[in-house]
């Protein structure tokens, strides 16, 4: 299965995207989920073109996976994950989590880490809970 790397950036008004690994995919919205959405409906424009101008990677099956920048990821999940609750999972300050997902300050790669591995280790517990 091929993996397509749909990168998320926030601009000072809206979201764009775009697949890293795969010309002509790109999308937009004012929230991320309108932009993933943007995306999807750009891939289902582009299997309507003649199969020559159909990259290859979305004529067999295909997976999105979707990186997005610290501020962006910060704030689409702002709603969901609060700054004190990022900074039990990571251990990062709230105060430094703020400056992040506000765009006051970029964090280094080392910290970029911790919030990904902090958000994939709350994954995994969430998905051996049972009800």
């Amino acid at each position: 299965m091929k993996t397509i790397q749909i990168i998320i950036e926030k601009s000072s008004d809206s979201f764009g995207a775009y697949a890293q690994n795969v010309k002509g995919i790109y999308g937009a919205g004012d929230t991320v989920q309108e932009c993933k959405q943007s995306i999807l409906d750009a891939i289902e424009t582009i299997k309507t073109f003649d199969d020559s101008q159909i990259p290859a990677a979305l004529k067999s099956d295909y997976e999105l996976v979707y990186r997005f920048d610290t501020e962006s990821l910060l704030q689409y999940y702002k709603g969901i994950l609060s700054n004190p609750a990022i900074e039990r999972i990571t251990g990062i300050n709230q105060k430094l989590i703020h400056q992040y997902s506000t765009g006051l300050k970029k964090p280094r790669p080392a910290q970029r880490k911790k919030i990904e591995q902090g958000l994939h280790k709350l994954g995994r517990e969430l998905l051996a809970v049972e009800l």
